[in-house]
């Protein structure tokens, strides 16, 4: 008991650093001699999960559920789907019919933010544990308020910076862009843009970002395609680029890239299996990865290690922020990156 006793402590100790590896969550999850059965005892209870995401109609989306559903066949538990088809409002009512069931933790990504809010606080009120992922359930100083024992996140801002970096360089730092957004409510999508515009705001009147600014297409590819050509229409022949919100809706408008906009240049974020081919192909100049696999499989890793661990919320950090990649032909990095992604590994 007093070995077991031990491994617990070192493991809490490395939970309340922010800066967990993965190795230490694998190690989390793969539990003690004991609670795999052995000679000390603890239970081998096969766990529940409620998991959803924005919304499997994005490949970031799907690779995060291939990420939970790999690793929850190798921690014992049973893990109930709850897909959010992109749009908030039917998010929230397929969670409202699952909330009062029989849960040991939940994990979401919601696609915008507040609207999850009161089914979280639900939970609140029978302890059971709560992960954000990738988006904010309620904005940050309210997180541990709301019920949420711990956002597990890449940092949108920067990751957009990076690929808005490179865009702007490729363009020798002048010309009309276009700028192709997620979603407006959704957490992530607000930090991109803010991160766009950081970098665009260094250039002046050197650089003009046509429509006005952001153009909101819900992560929705033919709206994303749509729009982009109408703003290709109003632009007189003069597109020097874009930067978009995700891969998927930057490769939907690669077949643009023609005529006068041959030349045109393309970044994005996300970093999964479309955006790798654009890098591949040279369509896209630059993506940034945000570890659709990395948050997804934490999550599911880390909330059953809670829950067998009987850990206190005060135990657990309030955010751990996943690493990014800038994934560019010069950098060489597209295969390491595809491999460690794919739906064999899940580590990325």
């Amino acid at each position: 008991m007093a070995e077991y006793d031990s491994v617990r402590t070192s493991r809490r100790g490395l939970l309340k650093r922010a800066g967990l590896g993965l190795g230490a969550a694998m190690l989390a999850g793969c539990g003690s001699p004991a609670e795999r059965g052995g000679s000390g005892g603890g239970s081998t209870k096969r766990l529940k999960a409620l998991i959803s995401n924005a919304g499997l109609q994005g490949t970031w989306n799907v690779r995060g559920r291939d990420s939970v559903m790999l690793w929850a066949d190798k921690l014992n538990v049973d893990v109930t789907w709850v897909d959010g088809e992109l749009n908030g409002q039917k998010q929230r009512e397929k969670i409202d019919l699952q909330v009062d069931n029989d849960w040991d933790f939940f994990a979401v990504q919601a696609h915008q933010i507040d609207i999850l809010e009161a089914p979280v606080r639900k939970l609140k009120k029978r302890n059971i544990p709560v992960i954000s992922m990738d988006t904010l359930i309620v904005e940050k100083p309210r997180l541990r308020e709301a019920g949420v024992w711990l956002y597990i996140a890449p940092d949108h801002f920067t990751m957009a910076q990076q690929s808005t970096q490179v865009l702007v360089e490729k363009i020798g730092g002048k010309g009309n862009l276009i700028h192709i957004g997620g979603q407006s409510e959704h957490s992530g999508a607000q930090q991109r843009k803010r991160g766009f515009e950081s970098v665009i705001a260094e250039y002046g009147d050197d650089i003009k970002v046509l429509g006005g600014g952001i153009r909101w297409c819900d992560w929705k590819i033919e709206k994303a395609r749509t729009t982009f050509d109408a703003l290709l229409d109003k632009s007189g022949g003069s597109v020097a680029g874009a930067f978009f919100h995700n891969d998927d809706m930057a490769m939907a408008c690669v077949e643009a890239k023609k005529g006068p906009y041959k030349d045109m240049v393309f970044t994005a974020v996300d970093g999964q299996a479309a955006g790798q081919d654009g890098i591949r192909s040279g369509a896209l100049a630059a993506t940034v990865v945000n570890p659709a696999a990395m948050i997804h499989g934490w999550s599911l890793i880390i909330g059953q290690f809670i829950v067998r661990n009987k850990e206190k919320i005060e135990d657990i950090p309030l955010e751990i922020t996943v690493p990014s990649s800038l994934v560019t032909q010069e950098a060489g990095n597209v295969e390491a990156v595809a491999y460690l992604g794919s739906a064999e590994h899940c580590l990325m």
